[in-house]
């Protein structure tokens, strides 16, 4: 079983994508995520008691798991929402965001103390080249200042966050370290919300879709499944399966969207296939 999860996970994060933009286009991004992560954090708490798990933890656990909340789900969800809110086109934002692996391998040396090997190496670059074909650079796109800057602050607190959890002191059950990071999440938006959004949620039918796949198949289902990773297995290591996620999302828009998938979304696939192979093969 344990050997599925990194390909559950690349099918329910990849299937994020799909609906976030229905969520975007009936709510302002930050009231979206705030609504999101007050329900998952509600649910985890009720899946905490009946569980019979204890949600008081230590006051340096507490912090923690806040602060990783706030890094993943705050500044990198935040961060991608809002840059493709105010039109950041979302081939370059995938592609500052799937830098990702690039940054752990670099950092997780010098931080983790992780041996990161020349094959490691190739399978990254291999996966990032592949993942930049898929999404492309959208060249001649009128790229907002805002929106790029959200990008980029995107990429550094996921990159943070994937090592911050790997060097976590506490050793909490998943499902109370979830709830936490959810809490912080949802408390880093409400902030965001006070003082410096306007917000507004169109609660169509659309909106109710989208947004119950985003919070039980990714935020229960994906995200759970990926701090299992981490725990499990080294950061680098776990992080190249993210170069996968571009080139499955574009295969779910094809399947779902009937969106176009050119031949060379088909060699950026075969070219992260072979570098996620090689990434993470022992």
């Amino acid at each position: 079983m344990v050997r599925i999860y990194p390909f559950l996970f690349i099918l329910l994060w990849s299937s994020a994508f799909i609906t976030t933009k229905p969520i975007i286009d009936n709510s302002d991004p930050f009231a979206a995520l705030a609504f999101r992560f007050f329900f998952v954090a509600v649910g985890f708490y009720l899946f905490s008691i009946y569980s019979k798990l204890s949600i008081l933890i230590n006051r340096r656990n507490l912090l923690e798991s806040l602060l990783s909340g706030v890094l993943f789900h705050g500044l990198y969800l935040g961060g991608v929402f809002y840059s493709i809110s105010i039109g950041m086109p979302a081939g370059i934002a995938a592609l500052i965001v799937t830098l990702q692996p690039v940054l752990t391998n670099a950092l997780s040396g010098p931080i983790l103390n992780e041996n990161v090997t020349i094959k490691q190496w190739v399978g990254v670059l291999l996966g990032f080249a592949g993942a930049a074909l898929v999404l492309g650079w959208d060249i001649g796109s009128n790229i907002p200042v805002l929106g790029l800057l959200a990008t980029i602050i995107a990429l550094i607190s996921i990159t943070t966050s994937t090592i911050w959890q790997k060097k976590l002191s506490n050793n909490l059950p998943l499902p109370i370290s979830n709830f936490y990071q959810a809490l912080g999440g949802c408390l880093f938006h409400i902030v965001i919300i006070i003082f410096f959004a306007e917000p507004y949620i169109d609660f169509t039918k659309t909106f109710f879709i989208a947004m119950s796949h985003q919070i039980f198949l990714v935020s229960f289902g994906a995200f759970t499944i990926l701090m299992y990773l981490i725990k499990k297995n080294s950061a680098s290591k776990t992080v190249s399966i993210f170069f996968l996620i571009p080139a499955t999302s574009a295969f779910m828009a094809w399947f779902f969207l009937n969106e176009s998938l050119t031949n060379l979304d088909l060699l950026g696939f075969f070219i992260t296939t072979i570098g996620v192979y090689i990434a993470t093969r022992d």
